[in-house]
């Protein structure tokens, strides 16, 4: 199965993964979906990350542990794409913008690869703003 926008795709499995409170997720990786999920669990947000052999498909599979509080609520609270094929969102290294004003992170694609929105504004580059977390 091929999509169209594989980003897109990463966080819908995340998201509905979260919905239906399972431990795990898999995905198939790619370079892109493995920065993400570095950011990911570099932030906090997931558990655990580990890239793995697909059994079925050719590829390797990225093998994600979400991560949850003791009363069983997910650390994500919300993901959103904001840059999509159809309508890209790229900004200037002076209007990185910031998610819930500071407190959750954007994922931006710089120049100098992909990193945080405050990581971003930090390095002084901006790029293509790929996802908010929060």
């Amino acid at each position: 199965m091929s999509t169209t926008d594989p980003i897109a795709d990463l966080l819908t499995r995340i998201r509905n993964a979260i919905t239906a409170a399972h431990r795990t997720v898999d995905v198939p990786a790619s370079n892109s979906k493995r920065e993400i999920a570095r950011i990911l669990k570099e932030q906090g947000y997931i558990a655990d990350v580990t890239t793995e052999p697909s059994k079925d498909t050719p590829g390797d599979v990225l093998h994600i542990t979400l991560k949850y509080t003791k009363d069983r609520s997910s650390a994500i609270t919300g993901l959103r794409r904001v840059s999509r094929p159809g309508q890209r969102y790229y900004v200037g290294a002076g209007q990185v913008p910031k998610s819930l004003g500071g407190l959750g992170t954007m994922i931006v694609s710089t120049s100098s690869g992909i990193m945080t929105g405050h990581d971003a504004r930090a390095a002084g580059v901006g790029g293509e703003v790929w996802a908010e977390v929060w």
